[in-house]
């Protein structure tokens, strides 16, 4: 189930609503929060990657030779945003065990908020693959703005990015300025407060999923 209002495509499924209500909880824990953001990331990239193209290959089951689909050419490589991002990578790869991975290290400001990069490693051949960028949070979208501004100079061409739980002003600034990039979304939140923090949000997603808070 999904809503889609332009490139941005909003996921309905009753379970990526009940986990991410699990997920919003201050008592969850953090190896209870871990498993949830890999099932969500793993229903989401269910929706996001559907349009994978496919060729027929040779198959004999035990009754006769088919001609069956699977997934053809280059697949996926899959570029969490660090270091929260690194949370749904899993639930990802567990669709696509083949997907290689990329890394991209931005930290926030506390003073101004925007994004700084430390970090930088892409795949060769990203242009021949679909590029799935994750991060569990789209707040004021400058950290994903870099990130796929990051992988299209390194090749990339077709860009999706996918996060949990977004900010309207988020979606604003990356549609903005990254028209081409579909964006799908768990949860769309109600705003930022001062701090430039989601409201209701998930609080810290890195520090939940690493317990380092």
């Amino acid at each position: 189930m999904e809503t889609a209002q332009g490139n941005v495509i909003y996921l309905n499924h009753p379970l990526i609503k009940h986990k991410i209500t699990c997920m919003r909880d201050k008592n969850t824990g953090t190896k209870e929060f871990n498993t949830l953001v890999s099932e969500v990331a793993m229903l989401e990239a269910y929706e996001a990657l559907g349009d994978l193209e496919t060729e027929l290959v040779e198959v004999e089951t035990p009754l006769m030779k088919t001609m069956q689909p699977v997934i053809s050419g280059k697949k996926l490589v899959i570029v969490p945003i660090l270091r929260a991002g690194l949370g749904m990578v899993e639930g990802v790869r567990t669709l696509v065990p083949a997907a290689r991975i990329g890394h991209i290290g931005l930290y926030r400001d506390p003073e101004t908020h925007e994004p700084h990069a430390y970090y930088n490693k892409l795949p060769d051949g990203i242009e021949k693959r679909t590029a799935l960028i994750v991060d569990p949070m789209l707040a004021t979208g400058g950290s994903a703005c870099d990130a796929v501004r990051f992988v299209k100079e390194a090749g990339g061409k077709k860009i999706k990015f996918m996060c949990i739980v977004a900010a309207p002003e988020g979606i604003e600034r990356l549609t903005r300025e990254h028209p081409d990039v579909q964006v799908y979304v768990g949860a769309l939140d109600d705003g930022l407060n001062a701090n430039k923090y989601i409201l209701p949000g998930l609080g810290d997603a890195g520090d939940r999923i690493f317990g380092t808070k």
